[in-house]
């Protein structure tokens, strides 16, 4: 029965061990070959990765040299190899496969034109890959005949004994792993022994297990670990894998690996002082060939892996120790890896279903390895990238959907031009020239595994160059092939973990950069956003600068800038809720290290007038809140409470403030300073008037952004809640002032400020009047504003003193153009204001009672003077009022009554001094209406003579004189 040859170079040939009784099948063995049959291997083309070097150097510990490396002073029981050829794992003497790496002209790729299957035919010569069959190149020898039923019935009762028995002696436990490895030379041909094995598979792993566990960590004088190595191997080349299956067989890969990986350094192993009791002892030979044995096991394990489920389980087993933070335990890793991948190269059959799910972290940790500080472990995994890359074209071949043909033709193109392009040995050796070749050929799910294993590489704080490495290669594997990741979310969580532990500038600017290449797909904006807002504000440091240096290409900044913008937006168009949405504040946050970053200046001008009336609208909401107020979601603070200091209207105020600063606005700025105008914006009844003061510091100062805000709130009053509604309405009243709005129409303006008159609500209703005030100095809107007088007229009997006052400014405005009806009505109105408690309403009332009383015409005369003679008598009292200005316009209508009754008044109604002072003064003025026969004067007589007894009676009055 054909047994598949051990390695790439000659198992050790000597005798195994001398002294052993048990019956060998050495003529049998794969291991040994006859010298007749020895033929000098011819020598290999390599790939010029290190620089006239193929693992020379013995410090390395692969055994591929090993074979020039004789070891002096060792017995033939320690197996040393002495001038015999040293089978190196998977490459046999007829070997014919060239490594040559040098770029070659590469071939289109064959296609018949009635087949839509690729062939290994079809797949183009990729520069420095050759071409190999896809079948299984292995090479077998001959047994020269099968062990006899006596001898395995011997192995078997021997081997069943050491189950049984305790191995205590090097001999034993040697024996026992000879005897398996003859047993598994049997299984092919067989029945008993394969039911043997199979029954006690359990049995052997635990043996193995044992024998492994009682050898030293740190000691390489028994050969029983390379003896166990070169066990699992041969039963391998059976099917008979003792690593992979149950947890006792991953548990004794682990122990395996760990044997050998974890030594110390060559350099420990080779101390002076290590000397064996009978002599000298070269640890360095011995090393080498448990190494090699070590290797040659991992490879047996992948020579008949057709569904790369083998490979798979290996690199689980090695992924730590890849990234191991030891230089001589990386370097052994990276070597073992190495060799599988070569071994599966040649060996390579492929069938479905593939099983390795590992392709994209492994890609990603050869690719780190291959930029390694160590340039022995660079030129290792450059060595293994390379084995790697074909495995990855013949894999992608296999398992490519046929309706995607011709995409699989242009990433083999892709590929092709981007070899074209490098040096060989610089695209092996430059991680971000990897990342670019690679990327054509990995799914979605690959190239996550790509950026979590890079992104882990960012964690090795012990090599910086390491880290920098790794981030080149994500902003090569971002840029290149931003819209195929689909696991966002998971990169941004990773990214945000490292961001604490990266102390180089540099590479947290690349990790900066990263963010940035997600942020300008718009397929990611949202779901990276969404996720650098889910932390606790104020942002910490690390956070903080990554918004502050962000590095977008400047046409993407906008929309990054108002993705973000909008999302607070969204916040303020909800109804009245309990508590404020978390991402309320954490985009306000956002926005203002934003700001003080200044990376998006172009986008934050362009964006001004949205940014600026967003931040107002959440400064409204956020008066009076605490972060108690706020949803903050759970878990968010898990170790402290929010700070009492902090609280959602610090963020809006130092928001807006920056947003002033960054876009040059240093003069509305300073006015709000001087004005105390972020105070009035900060209170709850004042906060309007901040909003005024600012919107007239723009107009002032700056009108033409002033311009752009007052367009942009046409639609913008719209929408959102009240609170929204009335600070976008603060603004905008307050901008009408501007020429700008004569453009409007009357639609945009007048019938909108009509609307709030109607409202329940007296902010907006106080807004509307303070908007029409503005427009009346506008001829162009006058006449739409006068439809509007009998809503105002209605307005005078609102309790709000601001809105009565600003009604009447109005209708001053109108009365010497009112229609007789509307005149007559509103001096009724003006009438009953008079003596009201509120001294500006009895004032203004007054005021527009006697510019009434002018704008009769001469024909309605008749009709208003009963109302001019009834107000007489309450006139002539409030000229006695105690607020000077009270009295000093009730004397000054009392004159335009006079002249419109063509009456002339006596001297004494003018005299500002107290009647009781002067009692003729009152005689003479009641004795002037008696004679007019003003109607209540007898009554108003008597009333004025008890109070003028005592002037501390003299009151405001509303009374009529009906």
């Amino acid at each position: 029965m054909p047994l598949p040859r051990r390695g790439r170079g000659p198992l050790l040939a000597g005798p195994r061990m001398a002294s052993t009784s048990l019956p060998r099948a050495t003529a049998h063995s794969p291991r040994h070959r006859h010298s007749s049959q020895q033929v000098p291997p011819r020598p290999e083309p390599r790939a010029d990765f290190r620089s006239g070097r193929w693992l020379q150097e013995g410090a390395r510990g692969d055994a591929r040299n090993s074979r020039q490396t004789p070891c002096a002073g060792m017995g033939s029981r320690h197996r040393i190899c002495s001038q015999e050829e040293v089978v190196m794992p998977c490459a046999s003497d007829s070997d014919s496969g060239s490594v040559d790496l040098q770029l070659g002209n590469l071939e289109d790729i064959k296609k018949q034109p009635s087949s839509l299957e690729l062939t290994d035919s079809d797949i183009t010569e990729i520069p420095g890959l050759p071409r190999e069959s896809l079948t299984d190149t292995s090479r077998h020898l001959t047994h020269q005949g099968p062990l006899g039923e006596v001898v395995v019935e011997q192995l078997i009762q021997s081997i069943q004994e050491f189950f049984n028995g305790e191995l205590k002696s090097e001999l034993e436990k040697l024996t026992a792993l000879r005897s398996l490895s003859s047993l598994s030379r049997t299984l092919p041909s067989d029945e008993t022994t394969e039911s043997f094995i199979h029954s006690h598979i359990a049995d052997i792993v635990h043996l193995l297990s044992t024998l492994v566990e009682e050898e030293p960590l740190q000691s390489l004088f028994s050969p029983v670990l390379q003896e166990v190595f070169i066990t699992i191997a041969d039963f391998s080349y059976q099917d008979v894998y003792l690593l992979f299956g149950s947890e006792d067989r991953a548990d004794l890969f682990s122990l395996v690996t760990k044997s050998v990986i974890a030594l110390p350094s060559l350099k420990t192993l080779t101390h002076p002082q290590e000397i064996m009791p009978g002599g000298s002892y070269n640890s360095e030979c011995r090393y080498r060939q448990t190494f090699q044995a070590f290797v040659e096991m991992l490879q047996s394990l992948v020579i008949k892996d057709r569904h790369l489920e083998n490979l798979d389980i290996i690199f689980k087993h090695m992924d730590p120790w890849l990234q191991s933070d030891k230089d001589h335990e990386r370097e052994r890793a990276t070597t073992s890896m190495t060799q599988v991948l070569k071994c599966l190269f040649k060996h390579l059959s492929l069938q479905l279903p593939v099983r390795f799910q590992r392709l994209g972290k492994l890609v990603a940790l050869m690719a780190l390895l291959c930029g390694d500080p160590l340039k022995e472990v660079a030129e290792e995994a450059a060595e293994g990238m390379h084995y790697l890359l074909h495995i990855t074209l013949r894999l992608k071949c296999l398992t490519y959907d046929k309706k995607n043909h011709q995409s699989l033709k242009r990433a083999m193109k892709k590929c092709q031009e981007l070899l074209e392009l490098y040096n060989i040995k610089q695209f092996y050796s430059c991680p971000f020239r990897i990342a670019q070749v690679f990327e054509v050929f990995l799914n979605s799910n690959e190239l996550y595994q790509f950026v979590m294993a890079t992104l882990d590489g960012l964690k090795n704080l012990k090599h910086p160059h390491m880290q920098r490495s790794a981030g080149e290669l994500l902003i090569a594997l971002v840029k290149t092939a931003q819209s195929l990741f689909e696991k966002v979310p998971e990169i941004m969580g990773a990214i945000s973990a490292l961001l604490s532990t990266i102390s180089q500038p540099k590479v947290h600017q690349q990790i900066t950069n990263i963010v940035s290449l997600f942020l300008s797909r718009p397929k990611y904006t949202d779901t990276v956003i969404d996720h650098l807002l889910c932390h606790p504000v104020p942002y910490d440091r690390h956070l903080a600068e990554l918004w502050r240096t962000l590095e977008v290409e400047l046409p993407k900044t906008t929309w990054i800038l108002w993705r973000l913008l909008r999302k607070l937006q969204k916040c303020h168009d909800s109804g009245t809720q309990e508590k404020m949405a978390y991402v309320a504040v954490a985009v306000t946050d956002a926005l203002y290290e934003v700001f003080v970053g200044n990376r998006l200046r172009a986008a934050t001008f362009r964006l001004f007038p949205q940014l600026l009336m967003t931040l107002l609208v959440q400064v409204h909401h956020t008066i009076g809140l605490t972060m108690s107020d706020v949803a903050i979601p759970s878990g968010l603070y898990p170790e402290q409470e929010v700070s009492s200091e902090v609280t959602p209207l610090c963020f809006a105020i130092q928001a807006t403030k920056t947003l002033l600063l960054r876009t040059f606005c240093w003069q509305e700025f300073n006015i709000m300073e001087k004005n105390k105008g972020w105070t009035l914006l900060e209170g709850k009844d004042c906060h309007l008037q901040g909003v005024s003061l600012l919107a007239n510091a723009l107009l002032e100062r700056n009108h033409l952004l002033a311009h752009k805000v007052l367009y942009l709130l046409v639609p913008f009053l719209n929408r959102g809640n009240d609170k929204h509604k009335l600070t976008s309405a603060g603004f905008f009243v307050e901008l009408l002032q501007s020429p700008v709005a004569r453009r409007f129409p009357s639609i945009y303006c007048v019938a909108r400020l009509k609307d709030w008159l109607l409202l329940e609500n007296n902010p907006f209703k106080f807004l509307a009047l303070r908007g029409l005030c503005y427009l009346t100095r506008q001829g162009e809107m006058r006449e739409d504003i006068k439809s509007l007088l009998p809503c105002i007229l209605d307005l005078l009997y609102e309790s709000d003193e601001k809105i009565v006052l600003l009604a009447i400014q109005i209708l001053l405005q109108f009365v010497r153009t009112m229609d007789f009806t509307t005149l007559t009505t509103m001096m009724r109105t003006l009438f009953s204001l008079f003596g009201d408690v509120r001294p500006d309403v009895h004032r203004f009332s007054m005021i527009l009672f006697g510019a009434s009383i002018k704008s009769v015409k001469y024909t309605d005369k008749k009709g208003v003077e009963s109302q001019v003679l009834d107000s007489l008598v309450p006139l002539l009292l409030y000229s006695q009022d105690e607020n000077d200005a009270i009295a000093a316009e009730s004397r000054q209508v009392l004159t335009i009554c006079a002249r419109f009754l063509k009456w002339k008044l006596p001297q004494a109604v003018y005299c500002k001094a107290p009647w009781f002072i002067n009692p003729s003064d009152v005689a003479t003025i009641c004795k002037f209406f008696e004679g007019k026969s003003c109607q209540g004067i007898a009554i108003w007589k008597a009333e004025l003579k008890t109070e003028l007894r005592d002037p501390r009676r003299l009151r405001y009055r509303k009374e009529t004189t009906d």
